[in-house]
């Protein structure tokens, strides 16, 4: 089904709750979204030495979280590569392999890089998202807060949050069946995707395992933490009107109303 405007899209809901499966069928529902992952950038630019995968992988070896500023500057690098992400004015063009950043820069720690001094002389205030249907995209990983969503805002504005919602007892329990193959990070689930034989990864036979973060006490403090931190986000984005909240039991029964609001707010 093809979108006739573009689509900036971010999933919202406890672990468990079915985000990844989601964004899976919305992206083969709609070819034009595509996926960017927060997490799957910061990785790419360590990998790749780039001066901003430098500049997050010492932060993460000293123990610290990765600067906002640092994450923003990763996720409109990408959107300008893209070509998604347009400034008016001088050309102003940063790639995941760009070497655009000054070594007194490198040497400052991302807490006093502020995100003013970030967007100095990057025209970032002035550059405008695309509205081709082709520039959809589904963001995964961030923002995780109100402040991250406020700053997100005056780069590339979310039109869409979605908050999926499922009754926290069928989560728990869904959780709890929970087993996973780790080499490949093959999910399975004894209610509704058991593997063929009990215990085993369908594809090597190998043990089945549950995740530390699956156990039931871990999961309820999970939950819970997701809940204080959501909240916020999701007012945030309601106050936009952009928020939808997306209630089932299962992800088939989640699919079509998701399915439904998205057609009519970029396909109709």
């Amino acid at each position: 089904m093809q979108l006739r405007r573009a689509a900036r899209v971010i999933l919202v809901g406890a672990p468990g709750v079915g985000k990844g499966t989601q964004s899976e069928r919305l992206l083969k529902r709609f070819p034009q979204l595509a996926s960017i992952s927060a997490g799957d950038l910061l990785r790419s630019n360590v990998k790749n030495r780039t001066p901003l995968g430098i500049k997050a992988e010492s932060t993460m070896k000293a123990g610290g979280l990765v600067a906002d500023d640092l994450m923003l500057r990763l996720i409109s690098s990408e959107l300008r590569h893209r070509g998604w992400l347009q400034s008016h004015g001088p050309p102003d063009v940063m790639t995941l392999s760009s070497e655009a950043v000054s070594a007194a820069e490198m040497r400052t720690s991302p807490n006093d890089m502020s995100f003013a001094a970030f967007t100095a002389g990057r025209s970032l205030s002035s550059a405008q998202p695309s509205e081709d249907p082709t520039a959809s995209f589904i963001l995964d990983g961030y923002p995780r807060s109100a402040a991250q969503a406020n700053t997100l805002d005056g780069i590339i504005p979310i039109n869409l949050a979605v908050s999926l919602k499922t009754p926290f007892s069928v989560l728990l329990d869904r959780i709890a069946g929970r087993w996973v193959h780790e080499p490949s990070g093959r999910v399975y689930n004894t209610t509704f995707n058991a593997p063929k034989v009990s215990g085993r990864d369908d594809i090597t036979g190998e043990p089945l395992v549950q995740r530390v973060d699956d156990a039931d006490d871990v999961y309820r403090a999970r939950f819970q933490k997701f809940q204080e931190a959501s909240e916020p986000l999701l007012e945030h984005y309601a106050k936009k009107g952009v928020l939808l909240e997306v209630e089932g039991m299962s992800s088939d029964e989640i699919s079509p109303k998701l399915y439904s609001e998205f057609e009519r707010r970029f396909v109709m």
